[in-house]
């Protein structure tokens, strides 16, 4: 086992290794900027840096993220961020700043809300915007999701605009997974499968280029596919694709 896993030892063997990528997209891009690699076992949270973002910067990223200390840091260097609130953080409501509209989203209630936790060093006190609306999920359901932001002045539709972006990078991963499913390795040592999901990364934006460059509509699984076709013929890939 090259890398750690998650959970418990199964019952019966051992349970398998897993190596988890991380990565950040500049909204504009739509292409990974900085990747990392951790096994499984290890926590998002390594990858929150606060100083690498500048004033006026914005974020987006997932619950797994939540920390009070690194987000008081965020907004004490003027970055906004937006994230997905986790359903079990305990916290008050500034209840005068409390209001409901509605929006292209439907109802959307927003809150201030403020946080407290206690540490060995200090008392935390972290106070933020909590943002509420619904959202249908695949099967048509109505489920009510909870942003949590350190801007107060954007409207709540831009706020949850914004976390919405944040899928980018899910429908990225997805894109990976289809068409260049990593279903075997062709090494065992961490530095092999390093190098494999490399390649996997490096193709992926070798097809998002020129997909970009061509002018006719191609689906970018239409792309993968032909691209593997020709792959030994010497032809011009734009030329053929127009």
């Amino acid at each position: 086992m090259v890398f750690k896993g998650v959970g418990r030892n199964p019952k019966t063997g051992k349970k398998n290794g897993g190596i988890k990528v991380h990565t950040e997209i500049f909204a504009n891009e739509n292409v990974p900027s900085d990747i990392k690699f951790t096994s499984a076992a290890s926590h998002d949270q390594f990858a929150f840096i606060p100083e690498r973002y500048a004033n006026e910067e914005l974020i987006a990223f997932d619950r797994a993220y939540t920390n009070y200390e690194k987000f008081s840091e965020l907004t004490q260097r003027g970055v906004i961020y937006v994230t997905k609130m986790k359903n079990n953080l305990i916290f008050e409501r500034i209840a005068d700043t409390d209001y409901e509209m509605t929006t292209d989203y439907g109802a959307v209630r927003v809150e201030t809300i403020l946080f407290h936790k206690h540490t060995k060093e200090k008392d935390i006190y972290y106070k933020a915007r909590k943002i509420t609306y619904q959202d249908k999920t695949k099967k048509g359901n109505i489920k009510f999701i909870s942003l949590l932001t350190n801007d107060f002045q954007m409207s709540a539709e831009d706020i949850i605009a914004i976390y919405k972006r944040r899928w980018q990078i899910e429908t990225l991963f997805k894109q990976i997974k289809q068409n260049f499913p990593l279903r075997y390795f062709y090494g065992e040592s961490a530095n092999a499968i390093k190098i494999q999901i490399w390649i996997t990364l490096i193709a992926n934006l070798l097809i998002t280029l020129v997909k970009n460059k061509i002018k006719r509509a191609w689906s970018f699984s239409g792309l993968a596919a032909m691209i593997r076709i020709l792959l030994m013929s010497y032809v011009s890939i734009q030329s053929f694709f127009e």
